[in-house]
């Protein structure tokens, strides 16, 4: 079944306010936090690329 133009199905990325994003960036510093140390390296480099991605995003990023 195809989408119709609006819907949320349609393949654009969901755009989330300030605040969403920086809820976001809180949960998953604590998920990396929290993973076990047999957890997978792939899962910690996803979740820390998405932590950078998100802090430029803000412009808090390290300096």
């Amino acid at each position: 079944m195809r989408s119709r133009e609006g819907q949320f199905s349609d393949a654009r990325p969901i755009q989330r306010s300030k605040a969403e994003k920086e809820k976001l960036l809180r949960e998953l510093k604590d998920t990396l936090a929290g993973l076990k140390p047999h957890a997978s390296p792939s899962m910690r480099t996803t979740l820390q690329a998405r932590i950078r991605e998100l802090e430029a995003d803000l412009g808090i990023g390290k300096k």
